[in-house]
């Protein structure tokens, strides 16, 4: 579909890019969110993250989940692109664009996609600490 964009990359996250990709003079609306690293995490200090993911399925995952939002809110373009490698705290992780004639549409998808990402799709991240000590967080189960 040329109103999707869905992919994992290893290049930092450009803002510009997934607006520019959703902006249209039928739409009313344009919904941003971007997950960003933080700088804690359960009381211990983060000094950045390591996304792991495979690469060929984190895409079909990503293009899928888009494609079912689309299907749900048809008026709808979505960028959505996820960051796999090593990141530092305030550095992007993932972002999802949705651009819609309308503002309720364009908030439901984002939730809607950022929920399904969460659940499904199989990328992992391990947390570094500024102990030097790093964690595997819980994720996704390619068993499942």
């Amino acid at each position: 579909m040329s109103n999707i964009q869905a992919f994992t990359t290893t290049e930092p996250i450009q803002v510009d890019r997934a607006v520019s990709f959703v902006t249209s003079s039928s739409y009313g609306a344009t919904n941003l969110f971007t997950g960003t690293v933080r700088n804690s995490h359960n009381n211990r200090q983060v000094e950045g993250i390591t996304y792991d993911g495979h690469r060929v399925l984190a895409d079909k995952t990503l293009q899928s989940i888009a494609a079912e939002a689309h299907d749900k809110w048809p008026e709808i373009s979505i960028y959505l692109s996820h960051f796999i490698g090593r990141l530092g705290v305030g550095e992007i992780s993932v972002i999802i664009a949705i651009g819609s004639p309308h503002r309720e549409p364009s908030f439901a998808a984002c939730r809607f996609i950022i929920e399904q990402l969460k659940m499904r799709a199989p990328i992992w991240k391990q947390e570094h600490y500024v102990d030097g000590s790093s964690d595997w967080l819980p994720g996704h189960s390619l068993n499942k």
